[in-house]
């Protein structure tokens, strides 16, 4: 984009050779066989990204939204499972841990993070609470010195490969009495249930997180007893924005698909290119793709800046996974019965986004914060 600095500029190209690289060779391995790249997770520490928002005194890179849509529609074009595991990180629990967390705390965790010695998750979603966040009812009782957890949270991406997780717990009988701990799988904080088997995003690992009469010591509380709610929101919105970075590096994955198909495939005696209905479809993808990317980095840029909030983040949220995954199937039509085969990515790359219209908040929970706050500003 046209007002990206010269640090930004820098990051794009940085992490799109680290992609082509380290994620595109090995992205057809780790979705056929449900693995996890965790070579080039830890070489993400080195490259300098897992705490691209976290304060340099800890080791991180400072930045902001922006950035970190960066690295996601980079890193998103060569294998967005990887991706996902590295937005879990980053987004979920890193910088979490940067807004939310006491100085001791950032000082304890965040360069271990940060350098990929540890890797993190976030514990929000519960098997019967997924679009319903607020009504979790994973439950951290106070024993005077410490306080004991019991429940269990699922779809945690990185779940078992996670040193650190960032829970979010009911700690009072008011639906907005929520309270987050930071946790340590060495200390005996949580387990690790069964791994979950997807459809999509397979070299993500998700899995559960148990907690079964769990002692937490006090010093694990992030800020006070009963204000998480605002944290929980706030840190939804970079995510919305962030992990709709990942649907813009699947959507352009396709075009570029699709141009070096039509340049080669043949039927009829020439190039797929030639066809007008071809054309049409070319065509109609690249420009929808150029319109995502110019809402989505215009939406981070003035999220950075403060001027947007939850809606803004609603509206990229449901409008750019939702057009990446028409383009994806656009990109198996028009490779015909390749498209629909392992032959080529494609087929990979629309299982992969349909996840990212259902994590982070479902199309249908968009629709809904954004019609309620229209409505709410007609009636004032």
């Amino acid at each position: 984009m046209w007002y990206f600095t010269e640090e930004e500029k820098q990051l794009q190209e940085v992490c799109r050779d680290f992609a082509r690289n380290e994620l595109a060779p090995h992205a057809e391995k780790h979705d056929h066989d449900e693995s996890f790249n965790l070579d080039a997770f830890k070489k993400m520490g080195e490259l300098g990204v897992l705490g691209i928002t976290a304060d340099p005194q800890y080791g991180g890179a400072g930045m902001g939204a922006l950035a970190a849509t960066i690295v996601m529609e980079e890193f998103g074009k060569a294998c967005a499972g990887s991706t996902l595991s590295y937005l879990a990180h980053s987004m979920l629990c890193v910088n979490n841990l940067q807004n939310n967390a006491s100085d001791e705390q950032k000082a304890k965790y965040l360069p271990k993070l940060i350098t990929g010695e540890h890797i993190g998750c976030m514990g929000m979603s519960e098997p019967e609470y997924g679009s319903d966040a607020v009504g979790i009812q994973t439950k951290a009782e106070d024993k005077g010195d410490h306080y004991l957890l019991n429940g269990t949270k699922m779809w945690i991406t990185n779940a078992q490969y996670s040193d650190i997780a960032y829970v979010y717990t009911r700690t009072g009988s008011d639906r907005k009495d929520l309270s987050t701990f930071i946790l340590e799988k060495d200390k005996g904080h949580y387990e690790v249930g069964k791994p979950i088997h997807k459809m999509g995003m397979r070299s993500s690992p998700t899995g559960e997180l148990i907690f079964d009469n769990a002692k937490v010591g006090k010093e694990q509380l992030v800020g006070n007893v009963g204000d998480s709610i605002y944290h929980m929101m706030k840190n939804l919105e970079i995510e919305r924005i962030t992990i709709s970075g990942i649907s813009l590096g699947i959507a352009q994955a396709c075009v570029d698909q699709c141009l070096k198909y039509a340049t080669e495939r043949k039927q009829f005696g020439k190039e797929i290119g030639n066809f007008q209905l071809i054309q049409k479809m070319l065509a109609e993808m690249a420009t929808e793709t150029e319109m995502m990317r110019s809402f989505l980095y215009n939406t981070a840029k003035m999220y950075d800046e403060g001027k947007l909030g939850n809606v803004a983040a609603a509206q990229v949220k449901l409008a750019i996974p939702k057009m990446a995954t028409k383009i994806a199937l656009d990109a198996i039509q028009l490779h015909g019965g390749y498209g629909y085969s392992r032959e080529f990515p494609v087929e990979r790359m629309m299982r992969d986004n349909k996840l990212n219209e259902i994590g982070a908040g479902t199309n249908e929970v968009m629709i809904m914060i954004i019609a309620k706050n229209m409505l709410k500003e007609m009636m004032k």
